[in-house]
């Protein structure tokens, strides 16, 4: 699967994604990073692994328009799925369509507690007992996809935002391309929302690996922690 990369910041996220890419172990395409922050390192990373990058500030353009402008670059490099990996601009509801079902997004804190640009600071702030991160599928209303995967640990008692911010994103690095790699794969499927109003068609069904497509074990986190599916190596 051809992919675009959507990121705003220092790109670690990115970063992860590009170099696992390359090393061959996820089998997708990075084909296009896109960018709406001309200072951000996602920009350097993207050069660092050649791969293309469209970049644009996004101040004064109405937000339709430089969605247009991305999907029209998206559409000559051919991509087929689309990872926020710390984008940090909602989308258009005509962007999420030309995608649908194909756009993931990770988020720092266990859905659907705490969404919105602050989560890991707004779950400290709430003095929580667990903290994490959320891997989703992206739809037109902030943070509300179907759940993916989800990483939990505990908050210590002297945590502050950075040195939570630290282990949650540890496993954001973790979870993201795991679930990269699923979409990759066509593995993920759900049913169709409209008819289960019960809630259950938000239920993200997880297909088998195919055979001897595994390679061995994958190695625990450095830190407690449970992650949900269970992580497999890749």
């Amino acid at each position: 699967m051809r992919i675009a990369i959507l990121a705003s910041g220092k790109g670690s996220n990115l970063r992860v994604l590009l170099e696992q890419a390359a090393s061959g172990r996820l089998k997708a395409e990075p084909c296009l990073v896109l960018c709406n922050n001309p200072e951000a390192g996602a920009v350097e990373q993207a050069r660092k692994y050649g791969v293309p990058c469209w970049c644009k500030n996004h101040q004064g353009m109405e937000r339709g328009a430089f969605d247009a402008e991305m999907l029209e670059a998206m559409n000559k490099a051919g991509v087929q799925g689309v990872v926020l990996a710390g984008y940090m601009r909602l989308l258009s509801a005509s962007f999420i369509r030309a995608y649908q079902g194909r756009i993931i997004n990770v988020h720092p804190a266990l859905l659907p507690s705490f969404p919105g640009a602050s989560g890991l600071r707004d779950a400290l702030d709430y003095r929580v007992r667990l903290a994490g991160c959320t891997v989703h599928f992206v739809e037109e209303a902030m943070d509300s996809g179907a759940v993916i995967i989800q990483a939990a640990l505990p908050v210590l008692e002297n945590d502050t935002t950075e040195s939570l911010a630290s282990r949650v994103h540890a496993l954001e690095h973790r979870i993201l391309p795991q679930a990269t790699q699923w979409l990759a794969q066509g593995r993920l499927s759900r049913p169709n929302e409209a008819e289960r109003p019960d809630q259950s068609g938000r239920a993200v069904r997880l297909a088998p690996p195919a055979p001897g497509s595994l390679a061995a074990t994958p190695p625990p986190p450095p830190f407690p922690c449970l992650i949900s599916p269970e992580l497999e190596e890749f």
